[in-house]
């Protein structure tokens, strides 16, 4: 969906799917998490695998973030769209589950590395959220895009 497309959905006030959301815009992405003594970490993310039952899953890697996941399942994933003003959502998250399954993994990873590239960089985790609550990015109304 183009942004004029978005905003025509927006200002009809017909509510977009997360996954239609994403589908159709193009910004960057910011997943926040803590540690269990609540020292905080924020790193740039693609945009999440959207599921039909409202799941959300990323791709991460064995840093810092995927560590903090281990002790603290909660999560903030800012989305910052790439118009002109301040548009976009936050995600407030709580880790369900993560996939080690390295078949799954290769067909969800939408970055284009040999596999050489791939092994260096350390092995991937498919971890799966919750969504507990959609805020646009400025403010505390109500935000335009729904679950389903």
């Amino acid at each position: 969906m183009t942004p004029q497309g978005l905003l025509k959905h927006l200002n009809n006030r017909r509510s977009l799917t997360l996954k239609e959301y994403f589908h159709g815009t193009n910004g960057t992405g910011v997943l926040s998490t803590a540690d269990s003594a609540g020292k905080v970490d924020a790193a740039i993310y693609s945009i999440p695998h959207v599921f039909d039952d409202g799941t959300l899953a990323f791709l991460m890697r064995e840093r810092l973030t995927h560590l903090n996941l281990q002790s603290n399942p909660y999560a903030t994933f800012l989305f910052i769209e790439n118009v002109p003003g301040h548009r976009g959502v936050r995600l407030f998250l709580i880790k369900l589950k993560e996939e080690t399954d390295s078949a799954l993994i290769a067909k969800m990873t939408r970055r284009n590395l040999t596999p050489e590239e791939d092994k260096q960089k350390g092995p991937k985790f498919l971890v799966y959220f919750t969504v507990e609550k959609i805020l646009p990015l400025i403010g505390g109304g109500e935000s335009p895009i729904s679950l389903s």
